[in-house]
């Protein structure tokens, strides 16, 4: 089970990935794009490089998997799993809704998260079996008693291929048609811990845009699953949903799969 050294070792990564960035903010920095066409900046590198520092020196016999420098001691009960800058376009766009997420996993599954947005100075933390915070403050999702009234938000429709552009569709249908959100990555699922948003549809998520938001939606009295409703480990599949008030998860998959 993870510990309070577990959790200040999380805030300790996100301060030095947040040093990284700041800097770099709206200012000048080199860009280039991946093979999956995503792009990377000296920013992501930047951030990624000095968490995996600190893990390296302070956690040698844990595992690391970072999205920008790939994954080390594969085999370790215990991995952090990085994502320096998830929502590199709003980073290059001069949006301060992209975030920096930690996670530790545990024999696969999630039991520490944090997502830090370092120019808004907003972080919210989860540990299983504790609340979320949101700077130190408890941070609890909202109860939706109508699906019709909740606030649906996804990073883009254009990520959706095949028949997910179905589901997500009609789950867009279900829900208030004038408060879906476009953009926001992971600061979605912060907003969702918060009570600001209800729910978040995704596909095509790999583990380092996934892991870290599972402990901090749920510990913020939200669910997070598959589109079947399954629990997210670090086998699934990257169809992602996160739901502010569990009581809508059976409303949610009705209307994405009738």
């Amino acid at each position: 089970m993870p510990s309070s050294n577990d959790i200040a070792l999380a805030n300790r990564l996100a301060e030095a990935a947040g040093a990284a960035i700041r800097p770099l903010f709206r200012g000048e920095w080199s860009e280039e794009q991946k093979a999956d066409r995503s792009f990377v900046t000296e920013a992501d590198r930047a951030a990624e490089a000095a968490m995996r520092a600190i893990l390296e020196a302070e956690c040698p016999g844990d595992g690391i998997q970072g999205e920008e420098y790939g994954l080390r001691n594969e085999s370790a009960a215990r991995r952090w799993v990085l994502d320096p800058i998830d929502g590199t376009t709003s980073f290059i766009a001069g949006r301060p809704i992209f975030g920096t997420l930690i996670a530790l996993i545990e024999d696969g599954w999630p039991v520490i998260g944090v997502i830090d947005q370092p120019i808004l100075g907003e972080r919210w933390v989860g540990m299983v079996g504790q609340g979320t915070t949101l700077n130190g403050k408890p941070a609890r999702t909202a109860p939706r008693r109508e699906l019709g009234d909740a606030v649906l938000a996804t990073t883009s429709p254009h990520l959706f291929t095949g028949p997910e552009v179905d589901h997500f569709m009609a789950l867009a249908k279900a829900v208030a048609e004038r408060k879906i959100i476009w953009g926001g990555d992971c600061y979605n699922y912060g907003l969702l811990a918060s009570g600001h948003v209800d729910l978040v549809c995704e596909a095509g998520l790999k583990l380092h845009d996934f892991a870290a938001l599972v402990p901090v939606v749920e510990g913020a009295g939200g669910t997070m699953c598959d589109w079947n409703g399954e629990p997210l480990h670090a086998a699934s599949t990257g169809e992602v949903l996160a739901i502010g008030d569990p009581a809508r998860l059976e409303d949610v998959l009705e209307a994405m799969h009738g």
